[in-house]
């Protein structure tokens, strides 16, 4: 058996004539998180849904937990969890309904006891009479895991799956995704929040559909080459316009009471901010994932496809 979960190999997706995604490559370990960050319609969604059979690539080619992707998707689908960015289910079914209706779909044997212990084991005992329709942003999250999950699958793919649910209940959500990693699942999550895509195991960046970097947090970090200054005082805020305008100075961002200001150029950096003294306390600070992912979206610079 393959050591790696998902390997493809120049996929690329049009729609007419737009390009979606433009000779994307990755080759995935099993057993690892992985994240997917980038821009709304870099293509993350359509690559996810190629990846696992859910769309035929224009171009390329690649396996999926060994499988073809072009000529295996059923067998695919039956090994893999997908969980897609907004709530997929039955509102009009109760939680109890909507596992016992996809466990009908996968043809589960021991469908009632399948069922009953996927209640347990994600603590949905006390809630599963309830409509999904009444259930709040994490609580229909949870469901929606279960669903996923409950035939064991080899690959879970989460696209952006805590979009709209509370800090406590993103937290409780990741806590389970590396319960099911250490057990052997291979999951692969695009995210826009930048505590998340700190938890994975590697990462790759899409941009405009292309891929731009991959690699582990402090690699993509590195990638960037930027430097970092972290700014203090009373009404440092306020001098983001006229830092945004300096030479040398790449990105300003708000951290909080206190500013990141960052470049490439670490000497004409500090020259930026020598006329920024008074009042103000300068500090160099580790470059942050949110840092790295801001500029990685400015060097890539307009999208080409909305040209073409």
């Amino acid at each position: 058996m393959s050591e790696l979960a998902i390997e493809v190999r120049n996929l690329s997706k049009a729609f007419g004539d737009k390009l979606a995604v433009d000779e994307v490559s990755i080759a995935m370990p099993r057993g690892q998180v992985w994240g997917f960050l980038g821009p709304n319609g870099s293509g993350k969604t359509t690559t996810i849904r190629m990846i696992c059979g859910l769309l035929r690539p224009s171009a390329g080619e690649g396996s999926c937990l060994g499988h073809d992707i072009m000529r295996e998707s059923d067998s695919i689908k039956r090994r893999t969890g997908y969980m897609t960015q907004r709530f997929s289910f039955w509102n009009d079914l109760t939680i109890r309904e909507n596992l016992d209706f996809v466990a009908r779909l996968y043809e589960l044997p021991a469908r009632r006891t399948v069922v009953d212990d996927t209640i347990n084991k994600l603590g949905l005992t006390h809630r599963q009479h309830q409509l999904a329709d009444a259930l709040s942003g994490g609580w229909k999250q949870r469901l929606a895991l279960a669903a996923v999950t409950m035939h064991e699958p080899d690959l879970l793919l989460l696209d952006e799956p805590t979009a709209g649910v509370d800090p406590q209940a993103r937290r409780d959500f990741w806590d389970e995704i590396h319960v099911l990693s250490n057990r052997g699942m291979t999951v692969l999550v695009s995210t826009h929040y930048m505590d998340e895509a700190e938890r994975c195991d590697h990462i790759v960046y899409l941009a405009h559909g292309r891929l731009i970097v991959e690699g582990q947090v402090g690699e993509i970090i590195a990638s960037t080459g930027l430097v970092t200054f972290r700014a203090r005082g009373t009404g440092v805020r306020a001098l983001a316009p006229t830092l945004k305008t300096l030479p040398g100075v790449e990105h300003v961002a708000f951290f909080g009471a206190a500013l990141h200001v960052s470049g490439s150029d670490a000497q004409a950096l500090q020259q930026a901010l020598t006329g920024f003294q008074d009042g103000v306390s300068w500090e160099r600070v580790e470059t942050s994932l949110e840092d790295a992912f801001i500029a990685l979206m400015q060097r890539a610079g307009p999208d080409a496809r909305l040209t073409q």
